[in-house]
């Protein structure tokens, strides 16, 4: 409290009068963004995004090698915890300037952790699920602790990740201890995590006393998340066609070529599925959500994109199974990576339209079950792999064609990822 003297009274005694001091503001204003419209992604950010080329090459890996449900569970899993930590990170510089020091070595930092976590892929339900449990545990705390004191001050930033710190403890702690114990309790244990995380996010991470973070407080710029979020869909279709190229060019071949291009069409329909028209219209629709920003912004980009990579993820274990062997007809497994690799991503673009747009999304939606019942009737007629892949790509071309219609998606702003 500070004190003036306002005069004298009737009395003759001098008076004192109190007045609290105005906000301090933030200690350290030049690790903020001050959020001017769409922000670019800077190289920092992109150099960080490397480390997750490696990351979709493992997880696509690790579903190839383990073609069935628990394989299928458990590599959503391990998607689910490292979208944690890429997803969190994007938020956190959609708050600070990544081309300040203090920030650039932290990011540094967390792709080195990130880096560490993909090596630990392959083994994370073996040996290496220690060292996946602490790598994460040591990546969310140092990160949240890091941003505590970069905000310090900041009245609409410090109590969001202020009241998150004791929830991010507790889901490291259950993290480390699924890293001690086998399965199935590290199945459960890290699928407590990202619930816990998940959750935590949709209610504002309350504490004991009450008080959650409402997202109309939050400062985001919700253009610059779309862009991060535009960068990693560019990362996984990447990684789809590193997959599909690297087995190229160990069978070369006539037939292997047709599988290639047939593959890289499909690579191809849905990019374009996400960046014609839907990339820019979900920008606009940020650029003037207002208060709403936060809100859709948490929707769209935590909960809705894991689900177009894993998507991605799926579609590029069906370009596995094409090269490998085109002419082979499609059983159960085949048939479900074939035609769930697509209808997944669909299905998650389809969400993401409703939540930002609220158009567009009905050809998406129409081919989802389109691609579930083509599934089984391509098992029953012993249809070959590469017959099958030309049916999903033909359905996914059809969604492409769809937003070419009157009804299609709003144009907006061009995105610079394109």
């Amino acid at each position: 409290m500070s004190c003036r003297w306002s005069g004298r009274t009737a009395t003759g005694v001098s008076a004192v009068t109190r007045s609290d001091p105005p906000p301090a503001g933030p200690l350290r204003p030049h690790l903020l963004r001050e959020h001017r419209g769409v922000e670019p992604t800077t190289s920092t950010e992109l150099f960080f995004d490397l480390v997750y080329v490696f990351t979709v090459t493992q997880l696509a890996q690790f579903l190839i090698s383990h073609p069935d449900p628990l394989g299928a569970a458990r590599t959503a899993i391990l998607l689910g915890l490292l979208w944690l930590v890429w997803i969190y990170t994007a938020w956190v510089t959609n708050s600070l300037r990544p081309d300040r020091t203090p920030v650039r070595v932290m990011l540094l930092a967390v792709m080195l952790g990130s880096l560490l976590l993909s090596a630990a892929v392959p083994g994370a339900f073996a040996g290496s699920g220690l060292l996946l449990a602490a790598t994460y545990a040591a990546v969310q705390l140092g990160r949240v602790t890091f941003v505590l004191w970069a905000v310090r001050g900041q009245p609409r930033l410090e109590p969001g990740f202020r009241q998150g710190l004791p929830w991010f403890v507790g889901t490291s702690l259950l993290a480390v201890t699924g890293g001690l114990v086998g399965s199935p309790a590290r199945e459960l244990l890290w699928t407590a995590v990202i619930a816990v995380e998940m959750l935590g996010l949709a209610i504002g991470f309350p504490t004991p006393g009450g008080r959650r973070t409402r997202p109309e407080r939050w400062e985001v710029e919700g253009g610059h998340l779309a862009q991060r979020c535009q960068a990693f869909i560019l990362i996984a279709l990447g990684e789809s066609i590193l997959v599909t190229g690297g087995l190229l060019a160990r069978h070369p071949g006539r037939v292997t070529m047709g599988a290639f291009l047939l593959a890289f069409a499909g690579s191809v329909a849905l990019w374009w599925v996400y960046f014609a028209r839907a990339a820019e219209a979900g920008i606009a629709a940020l650029t003037r959500a207002g208060e709403r920003t936060g809100r859709l912004s948490r929707l769209a980009f935590n909960y809705l994109h894991p689900v177009m990579v894993a998507g991605i993820i799926v579609s590029a274990v069906g370009d596995e199974r094409l090269l490998g062997g085109p002419g082979v007809p499609l059983d159960v497994g085949s048939a479900l990576v074939v035609f769930g690799g697509p209808a997944l991503f669909l299905a998650g673009h389809a969400a993401y339209q409703v939540v930002l747009v609220r158009r567009g999304w009905v050809g998406r939606a129409a081919a989802v079950p389109v691609l579930l019942a083509a599934a089984p009737v391509a098992v029953a007629l012993r249809l070959p792999v590469a017959a099958g892949t030309a049916v999903a790509v033909l359905v996914t071309i059809g969604v492409i064609v769809t937003d070419r219609l009157p009804y299609g998606q709003p144009r907006g702003p061009r995105s610079p990822l394109r």
